[in-house]
Order: C-alpha cells, then sequence, then structure tokens
C-alpha cells in the first residue's frame, strides 16, 4: 500500500480558522496520464526503453506497474521516476499467460484488456467485488470483432475476464464509448501495435470526450499516427518510429488540484496550483471556468494557475466533458446562493461507486436539499450540520465531502484511507494549504 499513512475513522476534518485562505500547493502526477504513459510506454518497449518523470505513486498506479510486471514487462520504480526497460522476449506481450488482480483501477482493467488482445496467450483479469460490477461489455465486444475471445467469466459484462488472444486479424472494428470513454482509449493505444491500419468507429455518443484527446495527443508522442475522416472514425497507422526519445514528463493532476481550488471557492481568499496551465492535457482543468461561473476569479501564469474567492451563485452546468469534478462541485454548490443543476453525467453511476446516489445521499446528511436524477443532480443550499460521512470506498467522495468541513464544524470522512487510490498525500496536503498564511 503507497499511502504509509494511518488516520482516525471517521477523520474529523478542522475548520479553517485564519482570516483569509492564501495558499500555493503543488499536487501529484495525473493518474490518468500515469496509467496511459505506463501503457504507451510498455507498448513500445521491444523499440526503445523510456524513462516517466513526475508519475503519481498511488494504488492504481501501482496496481497497473505490477500487472505489467506479471505480464513480463520489466517496470523499475524509483517513484516518482518509473523506466520501462528495452523488451527483450521478442513478443509484444512477454507472457504467454498471467492472472492479474486490478483492484478497483478502471483504467488498469480497461487499458490492459484491449492491450493483451495483441498477444498470444490466456490472461484473466479480476478486482474487488465493486470491479464485478464495473461494465466492460461494449469494449469485450470490440475485441471479440477483431479475433480476440474476450468473455465475462459470469456472464455479466463486468470482470473477472478471461482474454484467449492471438493478435489482432481485422482493418475494422465497432465500438460504443457512452458509459466509459476509456474502451475506446484503451482500443486506441493498442491500436498502432496490430501490424496492419485499423479503422475504429464509434457507435453512439462518447462521454468524457477530453480523456479521448488526451489519449490521442500522448500516442502521438509514441510515435502513432491517427486521422480522422469524420468525427465518430479514426484511422489508426501501424507504429512508426517513436518521437519520445526515451523520456515523458507527467503533469500534475487537474482532478486533485480541483479539491484546492474548490477551497479558495468556498472559503474566500485564493489558491495557487502550481505547474498547471489551462493547455493542461486534462479537461478537468477547465472546472476553474465554472468557479468563476459562480463568481470566483482566475488567474493563470507561468508558476501555475489562481483561484480567487468571490459570492457564488449556484450554476446550471453540462459537466459531461469533466465529470471526476462532479463531485468537488457539488462541496462548492452547498455555499452559493441559490440552486445548482449538475447535468449530463449519467456515466458516473458506473464508477468506484453510483456517484450521483451517493453525493446525494452524503449531502443531504449535512444538511443540504438534493434532488437527484438520473443524469445528474440539483443542490440547493441550506444551513448544514456535522455528520460522519460515508465514501463508499471512493476516493472522490473523500476529498470532495472533507471541503465542507473546511467550513462547517463536525464533519467527519469514514474510512479516509481511500484517498490512496489517486493522491495518498491528500490529507497532508490539506493540512499544509490550511496552516499557510
Amino acid at each position: 500500500m503507497s499511502a504509509g499513512f494511518s488516520y482516525p475513522d471517521p477523520l474529523e476534518i478542522q475548520p479553517f480558522s485564519g482570516r483569509a485562505l492564501s495558499a500555493t500547493v503543488s499536487v501529484p502526477g495525473s493518474k490518468s496520464i500515469t496509467n496511459r504513459a505506463l501503457v504507451l510506454a510498455a507498448l513500445a518497449s521491444q523499440r526503445e526503453e523510456c524513462e516517466l518523470t513526475n508519475a503519481l505513486q498511488s494504488e492504481d498506479t501501482e496496481v497497473m506497474v505490477e500487472c505489467l510486471t506479471r505480464l513480463g514487462f520489466r517496470v523499475e520504480v524509483n517513484w516518482p521516476t518509473v523506466r520501462i526497460a528495452r523488451n527483450l522476449s521478442g513478443r509484444i506481450i512477454p507472457a504467454e499467460s498471467a492472472d492479474l488482480f486490478v483492484a478497483n483501477s478502471g483504467t488498469t482493467v480497461r487499458f490492459l484488456t484491449a492491450m493483451l488482445a495483441l498477444g498470444h496467450g490466456t490472461y484473466r483479469l479480476d478486482g474487488v467485488p465493486r470491479m464485478r460490477e464495473r461494465p466492460i461489455r461494449d469494449l469485450l465486444n470490440a475485441l471479440t470483432q477483431i479475433g480476440a475471445q474476450a468473455t465475462s467469466d459470469n456472464g455479466t459484462g463486468c470482470p473477472p475476464i478471461t482474454l484467449k488472444a492471438s493478435g489482432i486479424q481485422a482493418d475494422l472494428v465497432h465500438i460504443r464509448a457512452d458509459v466509459s470513454s476509456q474502451f475506446l482509449s484503451a482500443l486506441l493505444m493498442a491500436a498502432p501495435h496490430t501490424g496492419r491500419a485499423l479503422t475504429i468507429r464509434v457507435d453512439g455518443p462518447v462521454v468524457s470526450e477530453p480523456y479521448i484527446e488526451m489519449t490521442l495527443s500522448m500516442m502521438v508522442s509514441w510515435g502513432s499516427i491517427v486521422s480522422r475522416s469524420e468525427p465518430n472514425e479514426y484511422r489508426v497507422q501501424s507504429v512508426g518510429e517513436t518521437l519520445l526519445q526515451g523520456r515523458y514528463a507527467i503533469e500534475p493532476d487537474a482532478s486533485a488540484a480541483s479539491y484546492f481550488f474548490a477551497a479558495a471557492a468556498i472559503l474566500g481568499g485564493r489558491v495557487t496550483v502550481q505547474n498547471l496551465s489551462l493547455s493542461s492535457l486534462q479537461g478537468d482543468v477547465h472546472f476553474v471556468g465554472v468557479l468563476q461561473q459562480m463568481g470566483c476569479r482566475v488567474e493563470t501564469c507561468d508558476a501555475g494557475i489562481t483561484v480567487h474567492g468571490g459570492a457564488l451563485q449556484g450554476v446550471d452546468v453540462d459537466m459531461n466533458a469533466i465529470s471526476d469534478t462532479v463531485m468537488t462541485l457539488g462541496a462548492v454548490a452547498c455555499f452559493a446562493e441559490g440552486p445548482t443543476r449538475i447535468r449530463n453525467v449519467a456515466h458516473i453511476r458506473h464508477k468506484e461507486t453510483d456517484r450521483i446516489a451517493a453525493l446525494a445521499t452524503e449531502l443531504r446528511r449535512l444538511g443540504a436539499a438534493v434532488e437527484e436524477f438520473e443524469d445528474g443532480l440539483k443542490i440547493t443550499p441550506r444551513p448544514l450540520h456535522g455528520a460522519a460521512v460515508d465514501t463508499y470506498h471512493d476516493h472522490r467522495m473523500a476529498m470532495s465531502l472533507a471541503l465542507i468541513g473546511l467550513k462547517v464544524p463536525g464533519v467527519g470522512i469514514k474510512n479516509p484511507g481511500c484517498v490512496a487510490k489517486t493522491y495518498p498525500g491528500f490529507w497532508q496536503d490539506l493540512l499544509k494549504v490550511q496552516s499557510q498564511k
């Protein structure tokens, strides 16, 4: 376990006692970028080794590293640096069989399932009980079209998964990405290594589109050539020479940054997150635009992004593109004037928990008025009170609800250690922000 810390359970959040919040914080590397980079580097390792800098150490990334190691890749870890050595096995997937434990890491199970279709052998992927409720059927259907025998062992369309692979044997594949954009990202990252040009056609809408753009941008760094003849069709060429020159730097995590930007909105004052820019690969950096709509002031400079708190007004916002920050906004909305309506995020019901239902339940426990819809919720501020809140083993529930405790006494976070999934040092960084003058 990467966290290395022990906390009381529940962990009571101490309200901010300073006169004005004024803080600068550095957040760790992006989980989304780290796990993509690990897959891209492993797939390219037949041609060159790669060093990843500022890689995130967390449960999700440690799970990915462990799985790659079990698959025969040579991964040397000295966090925050990770080196993928040359793959000298003669096979794109060195191991011809493996039993992989993915915990509750959606990126790990989905990215590896597509990656393993390139191999020759039999592989099984399983995780914690919640992972057995997280959908992957659309990806399995796509992989079956191109030559893999990809099955949900229990017939549920969820893990555990058994994959019998003998290489990719098709030029065209259809996939859906209306439940998770990770299905499409997974297929895109595998596609350059099929030994042929592969056309990927997306049927229906795509959720969380900025994550697809992140994947495509990163693929370019590894020498991939992807063209789009129309918005829902990607043609991926067989991979050429890499462009990396052996090193890739990972950006600070914009989703993690959202909690500190939200702290400035809730408490007033200002918070700067260092080394993050609005040109980030991560769509979640645009959470600051929602805060700006609510009344905050946003400044950008070479040092990072600064949010200044202001008088908050409720907003009506489509958060499909930045859905990992829905719960962060839920916390901020409790302190606004007027209701906040969050729309078009039905897919977050399939995350670490049903995030719409969980957020509604816990905000009500703290005193907010919440109306739940299939695709989101409406939060109407009311006087709040302390309570011990459940986190459902969901790191984002824990970090978001803690923000309410910065202003409301008596808020306790159950299972605070769940933040280790993506941000093991969150509680220490939150205390540092509170203590800065």
